[in-house]
């Protein structure tokens, strides 16, 4: 029963990643409504908070530009994952040909202290192991679970499961 309704969901998926690669913006619409929060959190892990919003935009908008050139449907997870962190890469490229604003400032925090906390943890898990930073970002940030983590990345629910558990005590250890 499991597998059948696993087929049904990919087949339903490949439909909307062959229609959206034909043009049909609802489809890329459904497309965006599934994978935005995978992107938001691969962007998280890399970029100021700030930038990672903007950042979604710009990943879906490259990809609609170039799902034509996806061979097959079953990629488009992992390709999707590839922009977010490309576009990662090209954010501190193009960085450094901007004038930087103290991070507070642009963050938008002020003194009251608010978010702040929760920051200096982003700004702890940025420094684990890549594989660990992203899992628990879509986890702790983006609030998906360990199936919905392991459906949209492409990874196994036994990775996930390792990836969260390990990064969760490398987090512990440095809080």
């Amino acid at each position: 029963m499991l597998l059948v309704q696993a087929e049904a969901i990919q087949s339903e998926e490949d439909r909307l990643i062959r229609a959206a690669a034909d043009g049909d913006r609802g489809a890329f619409g459904e497309l965006y409504s599934r994978y935005a929060r995978m992107v938001h959190g691969i962007l998280l892990a890399r970029v100021p908070p700030g930038d990672a919003e903007d950042l979604v935009q710009d990943v879906f908008v490259s990809a609609m530009k170039q799902l034509r050139v996806l061979r097959t449907a079953a990629a488009f997870r992992g390709w999707l994952g590839a922009i977010a962190r490309h576009r990662a890469i090209d954010y501190f490229r193009e960085a450094r040909h901007r004038t930087q604003l103290d991070e507070q400032v642009e963050r938008g925090y002020g003194t009251d202290g608010g978010g702040h906390e929760a920051f200096v943890i982003l700004d702890v898990i940025r420094t684990l192991p890549e594989a660990y930073r992203e899992t628990l970002i879509l986890r702790l940030v983006e609030g998906m679970t360990g199936p919905e983590i392991a459906e949209r990345t492409g990874l196994t629910p036994e990775s996930v499961r390792v990836n969260l558990c390990r990064g969760m005590k490398m987090l512990r250890e440095l809080l």
